[in-house]
């Protein structure tokens, strides 16, 4: 089962379901199987986890007794699928499966070749030099510079400190590496004649590989 799917299934966002496999994982108590799949409406490449049986009750053993009543109806209906597959008894038939199968396999295909320039551009960002400016990832990401502002700091990449016009990064986007800091001298405060310092935040290579891959465009 997909953490996709346990998430459709508890009603709990994708992104949690991943946090709470991942940490999973960390601690070795279920299987790592992290697995790329492609959205089916905008085409673009996320990752999932795939779980078996036990580790899918593992995953949901905090939730709720109704949750997990879903998830094991849910298992039991897949394997009563599985019980129905038939295996070819003619000719014929094993031929009509072949076919099929290899429809699908050409559907398959056509959907790589589709996504494989999108993939080349996000390795080909992650494999960049240096940090660029806020305006220029969005000009890499082909975005306007004021809805990639307006979308860093909706999902706490930037903010505004103390009344500050100037932007400054989350740390934990610091410490990820989707984020760094250019600082820059400024005149000594004439009044106290301490030395002040403007810190703007940059876009690293992992970070704009980041953005391309979650699609901002699409999701502004």
């Amino acid at each position: 089962m997909s953490s996709r799917e346990i998430a459709e299934l508890t009603g709990s966002t994708h992104d949690n379901v991943l946090k709470t496999v991942r940490a999973l994982v960390a601690k070795g108590v279920v299987s790592s199987n992290d697995t790329p799949y492609i959205h089916p409406q905008n085409g673009q490449v996320y990752r999932e986890f795939l779980l078996s049986q036990r580790d899918t009750l593992v995953v949901v053993s905090g939730y709720n007794v109704e949750l997990r009543a879903r998830i094991i109806d849910r298992w039991q209906e897949l394997e009563a699928r599985a019980d129905q597959f038939q295996i070819p008894e003619t000719y014929a038939e094993a031929l009509q499966a072949a076919a099929d199968q290899a429809k699908e396999n050409q559907s398959l295909r056509l959907v790589i070749l589709d996504q494989a320039p999108k993939v080349a551009a996000i390795k080909r960002l992650a494999s960049a030099c240096g940090a660029i400016c806020i305006s220029d990832a969005a000009k890499q990401l082909q975005v306007p510079p004021s809805r990639l502002f307006l979308w860093l700091e909706k999902n706490r990449w930037i903010f505004h400190r103390g009344g500050s016009k100037r932007w400054t990064a989350y740390q934990p986007r610091i410490t990820s590496g989707y984020l760094v800091h250019k600082v820059t001298a400024l005149k000594s405060d004439p009044e106290t004649g301490e030395d002040r310092a403007a810190f703007q935040p940059l876009v690293t290579p992992k970070g704009l590989a980041y953005l391309a891959e979650k699609n901002i465009g699409a999701s502004l």
